[in-house]
């Protein structure tokens, strides 16, 4: 019964967390601003897509995580090094 409570709190806490992740994305000045911001947010909706899983009491949230971890830092560290060079692949 607590973790029923729990869970509810802890979505809703990442989902609150999303979507000021969202606001920022929109107003950040610069373009590493809204970098951190989209990495911010990948991180978020991990969080969320295990909660779910934890809530549901299924196996594959959990593979799904991992795999949209693995996306999300190939992504951050795409856009990092066409900050930084102007290419990505060299």
């Amino acid at each position: 019964m607590i973790l029923t409570y729990a869970l509810t709190f802890a979505i809703g806490a990442f989902a609150l967390a999303l979507v000021l992740n969202l606001i920022r994305l929109v107003t950040a000045p610069t373009l590493p601003d809204r970098i951190l911001a989209v990495d911010t947010m990948v991180v978020n909706i991990i969080g969320l897509i295990v909660l779910y899983g934890i809530q549901s009491a299924s196996g594959l949230n959990f593979e799904a995580a991992i795999l949209f971890a693995m996306t999300g830092f190939v992504s951050t560290v795409a856009f990092c090094k066409y900050l930084l060079r102007g290419s990505i692949i060299e």
